[in-house]
């Protein structure tokens, strides 16, 4: 073992054991990549992606995004009020009729507490935005049309190491902006057969 490399606590373990054997949707492929490395001593990142073709990456099958953080400092942060930090975004393009919603940001933002609700999450000290970008087109673009995004950014302090439900949540929110249909409570996604 190098001894420049330090070694993880026991807590960021447990919290990275936590979220490994997870069945999330076929349609959100998920991937490790580089954690943040100013913000605490110890992180992790993934990144996911949904696609309506679950194990593709048809550009045309493309629903939404997102990126899932957890900071541990094992002397704590004033401003988390705890050891652990957890940072979400999801980022999703809308039908165009839904930018003019009034209301979209309150339905981007009850997306995030539904999940972290129907996930069992503890935390504590929920922050966040929701956004919405509208896009016009002109001159030769204009056959594209426009295009309304969402993205929903929020931290929280998780009351225990245990980030597996937060995962559920994360991935829920990301699944729910990327306009997939819940499941019902108590069934699994399947994965089709080739």
């Amino acid at each position: 073992m190098r001894e420049d490399v330090p070694v993880a606590p026991p807590d960021f373990q447990a919290a990275l054991e936590s979220l490994r054997g997870h069945r999330l949707r076929p349609e959100l492929h998920l991937e490790e990549v580089p954690a943040p490395s100013r913000i605490a001593p110890y992180a992790l990142a993934l990144t996911g992606e949904v696609n309506a073709a679950p194990r593709t990456m048809d550009p045309d099958a493309f629903l939404g995004h997102g990126r899932f953080v957890v900071l541990h400092d094992p002397a704590g942060q004033e401003a988390w009020h705890g050891t652990f930090r957890v940072i979400v975004m999801a980022k999703a393009t809308l039908e165009e009729e839904l930018g003019a919603d009034p209301l979209l940001g309150e339905v981007g933002w009850t997306w995030l507490t539904d999940a972290l609700t129907e996930a069992g999450v503890g935390f504590h000290h929920l922050s966040g935005t929701v956004t919405r970008v509208l896009s016009e087109t002109f001159g030769g673009l204009e056959l594209r049309g426009g295009s309304v995004e969402i993205e929903i950014r929020a931290s929280w302090t998780p009351t225990t190491a245990d980030l597996g439900p937060h995962l559920q949540a994360w991935a829920a929110l990301t699944c729910a902006a990327a306009g997939l249909e819940p499941l019902p409570p108590n069934v699994t996604a399947l994965t089709p057969r080739r």
